[in-house]
């Protein structure tokens, strides 16, 4: 048997390289999926440090074609794919009488409608006990409106993750929004490694527990 295999979607300094730490320290290969080489390059070496194994690879989830052939070369080298990590989302200061609607529909496809590519094409890769787990915010129910595609992005993934663990469901495989209420690194209880934690807990429920949405603190 291989070691299980984590994919972090959108692996940046924060949470999702806290994610990678925390799922690599009880046993996993971390694959890790952003779009600048530079801090993919600092992050897996960072891992690889500590003795966790990774790899990366560059990628705009925003591309769908791109995103295809990416987990699914990722999904034939590693030959499973056990845990799904969605943690992008773009921060547009611009308020709804300033905001286009073509920008609306470009941070939407990034930090939501891009998670239905990447579980379309890690699907054959996963299996019973299988998890996608997304970082949720509580922009989803109170935005801030001088940020308004934050909210409505943070909307959409919550309701989508909750479609996908009704389609996932009957292979075994479930589908988790964790909504972090608070703002990262504003004390001790939202620093990135406490939030990935609560994540790891997350994909470790199981199916007679298992709930689509969980609140942090929480």
């Amino acid at each position: 048997m291989t070691r299980p295999v984590l994919l972090v979607v959108g692996a940046g300094p924060g949470v999702g390289a806290a994610v990678a730490r925390r799922f690599g320290t009880a046993g996993y290969d971390v694959v890790l999926l952003a779009r600048g080489e530079e801090r993919l390059v600092t992050l897996s070496r960072s891992l690889t440090s500590v003795g966790i194994c990774s790899r990366w690879a560059t990628l705009d989830i925003t591309d769908p074609a791109a995103v295809t052939e990416t987990v699914t070369r990722i999904g034939d080298e590693t030959g499973r794919l056990d845990v799904l990590h969605f943690n992008p989302s773009v921060f547009r200061e611009k308020d709804p009488l300033h905001l286009s609607a073509a920008e609306l529909l470009e941070d939407v496809h990034l930090g939501a409608a891009s998670l239905l590519t990447v579980v379309q094409a890690a699907k054959p890769f996963m299996s019973t006990g299988g998890r996608v787990i997304a970082t949720g915010s509580m922009a989803a129910d109170l935005p801030w409106h001088r940020a308004a595609s934050l909210g409505v992005q943070k909307a959409a993934l919550r309701n989508l993750v909750r479609s996908l663990d009704a389609a996932l469901g009957p292979d075994g495989i479930r589908a988790a929004t964790l909504t972090v209420h608070g703002t990262l690194n504003e004390s001790p209880a939202f620093a990135p490694d406490r939030v990935a934690d609560a994540l790891f807990d997350v994909a470790s429920i199981p199916d007679d527990r298992w709930e689509t949405e969980l609140p942090y603190p929480g």
